[in-house]
């Protein structure tokens, strides 16, 4: 077993003679660029190194570099979006605000041009009671309202005064089963009464046979039930349904939206005149 030992090591240190030989031989032996052949092989060796480390690193550095890059778009999307929700409801407070200021402009023309004694008011609240169409504002009897005043808006009609406190009252709007109003067609002076229905449009009753009557008219007060000024606007015919000459059912369309009411003004003379432009 002792020789096999010994020429395992006579081996050994042969190879490395051999190696150690080999590697000083390069370091002697230059290459074409005058560059010794270790010193080759040793550079070539580390700029694999190098440049594996450097693919490694520059991978790294670019995740790095992403990662850093998306945090940052988060964070500018962040605040894009709180301003853009600024912007937003901004453009609805000052869009309300030109609503409001439309509605308070037509209200003054409308003032202005009726020569009616007039008192604006706000509505604050609808009707508790399903039953009943209507609307509380925020003027009363302090503020001179009384029963059956008649209430506009810059579109049209809306109600009446029915039950007046001291700073605000109850408004009955034109669609309640229980209101009526003297109507006449602008067109052919045709003569009715409308009636509410509880829903969204008019009834147009007591036509005669005979009338001119087209959809599309527009219905405005006549001024006969005593409450109403003569001239203002009701809404417009939008059915007309026949039974040969008699007229079964017309259905008017009120020209005021009572869900969006904000301002209103109550006539507190409704005899004294009537609109301008108002027909007799």
């Amino acid at each position: 077993m002792f020789i096999p030992q010994v020429r395992r090591r006579t081996g050994s240190l042969f190879l490395l003679a051999v190696v150690g030989h080999l590697i000083l031989i390069s370091a002697q032996v230059n290459t074409r660029t005058g560059v010794p052949i270790l010193s080759a092989v040793t550079f070539g060796a580390l700029a694999e190194v190098e440049r594996a480390a450097a693919l490694v690193f520059g991978a790294i550095r670019g995740v790095w570099t992403g990662y850093v890059d998306l945090r940052g778009v988060q964070a500018e999307n962040e605040v894009l979006k709180r301003e853009l929700s600024d912007l937003q409801v901004r453009y609805q407070r000052e869009r309300a605000i030109a609503q409001r200021s439309e509605e308070l402009r037509s209200l003054l023309k409308l003032r202005e041009s009726s020569r009616l004694p007039m008192v604006g008011a706000e509505v604050i609240a609808g009707s508790p009671k399903p039953e009943f169409r209507g609307v509380m504002i925020d003027k009363g009897s302090d503020h001179g309202l009384r029963n059956d005043m008649a209430v506009i808006s810059g579109s049209g009609v809306v109600g009446r005064i029915v039950t007046p406190s001291a700073h605000a009252a109850a408004v009955q709007l034109l669609v309640d089963r229980n209101a009526a109003i003297g109507g006449l067609v602008e067109r052919s002076r045709m003569q009715g009464v409308l009636v509410g229905t509880g829903g969204s449009e008019l009834r147009f009753e007591y036509v005669a046979e005979t009338a001119d009557l087209k959809e599309g008219d527009i219905v405005v007060s006549s001024g006969i039930d005593g409450i109403y000024p003569k001239g203002f606007v009701i809404g417009s015919v939008a059915r007309i349904v026949k039974a040969g000459t008699t007229y079964k059912e017309i259905l008017v369309r009120p020209a005021v939206d009572f869900s969006a009411l904000e301002e209103v003004l109550v006539v507190v003379a409704p005899d004294v005149a009537t609109p301008e432009g108002g027909k007799g």
